[in-house]
């Protein structure tokens, strides 16, 4: 234990002593701030572009925003922010790597699975925290322009989008653990997410894919009960643990 807590504090340090800690926060906290600021603007860019439009033969009627506005442009930036995290942290293993810190880590008495656990536990923090503080300035926004309530299961529309981030970490994870360059993760993680795209595709399968819950903003007005999405989340959970077990052992048997 007392191990993987110095593994842990290192994997903290080494966050902030990069810029990443900083980068992702202030990333997130703009997104946050953006879902309000665009549909509080949105009244007034049709306005200004009314007469342009009228000049193309297209006419612009008024349009009423509101916190669902604000709810959907949350959804609809969310996966920019999940994207420039994978981006951002997939050289979390390949740069121990390449520097053999890791190798030294390990001589000094670090366990390997000790070495999975602290860097996913530090993946899921981070991106815990940037996702719910994205998650709090939106809220905190619409509270005070608007009223949250109009938006129908909005903590568990959330908590769907977060478990998906959850699973595309882990698998991030499991690729580090696999390849030694971020091409490979990379790669590997876009490759795996268009085949469970496709295969989400079929019907019968549909409501067992993790890729399921990008769709949780239907849950926002109503045309999805939360009952629907049970067996994704029970998918997604049970992947992305088995994601960390694996990890471990291609870790035991990779050759650094």
């Amino acid at each position: 234990m007392t191990s993987l807590i110095a593994f842990l504090k290192k994997e903290g340090l080494e966050q902030v002593r990069t810029g990443r800690l900083v980068v992702l926060g202030c990333l997130f906290a703009v997104l946050g701030i953006m879902n309000p600021a665009v549909a509080k603007m949105t009244p007034w860019l049709l306005e200004t572009l009314s007469d342009t439009l009228s000049d193309n033969g297209l006419q612009v009627s008024s349009v009423t925003v509101d916190a669902m506005t604000s709810w959907t442009q949350f959804f609809k930036n969310i996966p920019m922010g999940l994207i420039a995290f994978v981006l951002l942290e997939s050289s979390i293993f390949t740069e121990e790597y390449r520097s053999g810190t890791l190798v030294l880590a390990l001589t000094k008495g670090f366990e390997r699975y000790q070495v999975v656990l602290a860097k996913s536990a530090i993946l899921l923090c981070l991106w815990s925290v940037c996702y719910w503080l994205c998650f709090a300035i939106t809220c905190g926004y619409n509270a005070l322009f608007w009223d949250n309530t109009i938006a129908q299961n909005l903590a568990f529309s959330a908590a769907c989008w977060w478990l998906l981030g959850v699973w595309v970490l882990m698998l991030v994870v499991l690729l580090s653990c696999a390849a030694n360059a971020n091409t490979g993760i990379l790669a590997g993680t876009g490759t795996i997410l268009l085949g469970t795209y496709l295969i989400g595709l079929f019907p019968n399968i549909k409501t067992c894919s993790p890729l399921m819950l990008l769709d949780s903003a239907a849950l926002l007005s109503g045309a999805a009960r939360p009952s629907s999405y049970h067996t994704a989340i029970a998918v997604t959970i049970l992947l992305s643990a088995a994601f960390a077990v694996l990890g471990v052992v291609m870790l035991n048997r990779k050759q650094l």
